[in-house]
């Protein structure tokens, strides 16, 4: 699974996660719904909710299942990347572990026949559709909507996003390649616990080198700390190799201890403020504070072990590749792994003149495909972004609340 470790920027900023692939968050982001504090997350009550939504909209800017974005011109329509998804959601629900799973899933009336049949009629509508307008219709004639219930039992979802990153790497330590990611130790099922600290893996430079009980298990070498370390974060990882050719590197293991959010040390330290905390301002922080990075990085104990996946694309939790802004990560115990999903919050856009970002309210249908170490409760979505600069830049500054809902034909 992409293994949230990757999501989990916007863990790392401080705000909470771990996907692997990389998760960035800001407090104060445009949101349908009020940004209410989060609640603990309700135990004892179903995760989702059979809910009626009407013919009318419910929500504005653009109506609920209102979806633009697959019905765009040329680049700007993903429709091809939407039915490849679904596609690979339906090969998941052919597996035994598909099987295994919903025989035990908790909300009645959600089963792998409803799940699989719901995605093959959605697929048609996708296929036959002419318009936003059109689909939306026909998803509402034909579908029943389960509201999450949100963190406050309300239907508020807390949305962040996350990414695959590239980044450059050698095979062999260098003088300025010299900060190595680990394969997984052959004998860690042997490791007694509790498992090493992070500082006691690697030293509180990262450098620790021959004298590391990893030694021998270096996989790659980065030029950047920070690199090896958002690697680690982000659970996975495409790699431009200084003989110039490309690889990918995936979750493997880790050692057994909770999330750290370094922007939260960083807050709870005086050194930045946590509202409106972002991926880039705490980058900039180190940057301007490399001596720093001895005191911070090793808060987080837990240390992540990769292997090379070669050219095998960003996967999600249920083993099939994750599709950029059409695969969602939640908490895998509560939802439905495969489904049709509906997100309606904002996300980040990068504006014609490509100086800021501006937030647009969305209706998307989405399949969900990941999960993550931080992603708990029916009140979170993990929103994976893509692959790249930009879809960093874009999830480096998503946040907020929003709501989500699964669709199941009626019949």
């Amino acid at each position: 699974m992409m293994r949230k470790t990757l999501a989990l920027f916007s863990l790392s900023l401080g705000i909470a996660l771990v996907n692997p692939i990389a998760v960035a968050q800001v407090i104060d982001v445009p949101s349908p719904l009020p940004s209410n504090p989060e609640l603990p997350s309700p135990v004892t009550r179903t995760p989702l909710k059979l809910v009626e939504i009407g013919n009318s909209c419910v929500t504005q800017n653009p109506c609920l299942g209102f979806d633009e974005q697959i019905f765009g011109v040329g680049r700007a329509s993903d429709r091809k990347a939407l039915l490849a998804s679904i596609d690979n959601s339906l090969r998941y629900l052919q597996t035994n572990t598909a099987k295994r799973i919903y025989q035990n899933y908790p909300v009645r009336g959600i089963t792998l026949d409803r799940v699989r049949r719901s995605l093959l009629r959605f697929r048609q509508l996708v296929v036959n559709s002419k318009t936003p307008a059109q689909l939306q219709a026909a998803v509402r004639r034909e579908f029943a909507f389960y509201q999450s219930v949100g963190n406050d039992g309300k239907g508020t979802v807390k949305f962040t996003s996350y990414y695959q990153p590239v980044y450059r790497a050698s095979r062999v330590r260098t003088s300025v390649y010299k900060y190595p990611v680990y394969r997984l130790p052959s004998n860690f099922k042997q490791w007694s616990k509790p498992h090493p600290t992070r500082l006691e893996l690697e030293g509180e430079d990262g450098l620790q080198g021959d004298n590391s009980p990893l030694r021998g298990s270096e996989l790659l070498w980065f030029s950047d700390r920070l690199d090896a370390y958002f690697v680690q974060i982000q659970g996975s990882a495409q790699i431009q190799l200084t003989n110039g050719q490309r690889t990918a590197i995936g979750y493997a293991g880790g050692t057994d201890y909770p999330w750290t959010s370094i922007g939260r040390e960083l807050a709870k330290d005086g050194k930045l403020p946590l509202s409106g905390m972002t991926l880039p301002k705490m980058i900039s922080f180190f940057r301007q504070q490399p001596e720093e990075l001895n005191n911070y990085l090793p808060r987080w104990e837990r240390f992540v072990f990769f292997q090379e996946t070669g050219s095998r694309p960003a996967t999600g939790s249920i083993n099939v590749p994750v599709t950029a802004e059409r695969s969602i990560a939640t908490d895998k115990s509560l939802m439905p792994p495969g489904a049709l999903a509906l997100v309606h919050t904002s996300i980040p856009f990068p504006s014609d003149d490509g100086g800021r970002m501006e937030y647009r309210t969305v209706s998307r249908y989405v399949l969900d495909q990941d999960t993550g170490n931080a992603i708990k409760g029916p009140g979170r979505v993990d929103y994976f972004m893509g692959t790249g600069k930009q879809a960093g830049d874009r999830a480096g500054v998503t946040g907020g609340h929003g709501s989500l809902y699964y669709l199941l034909l009626r019949k």
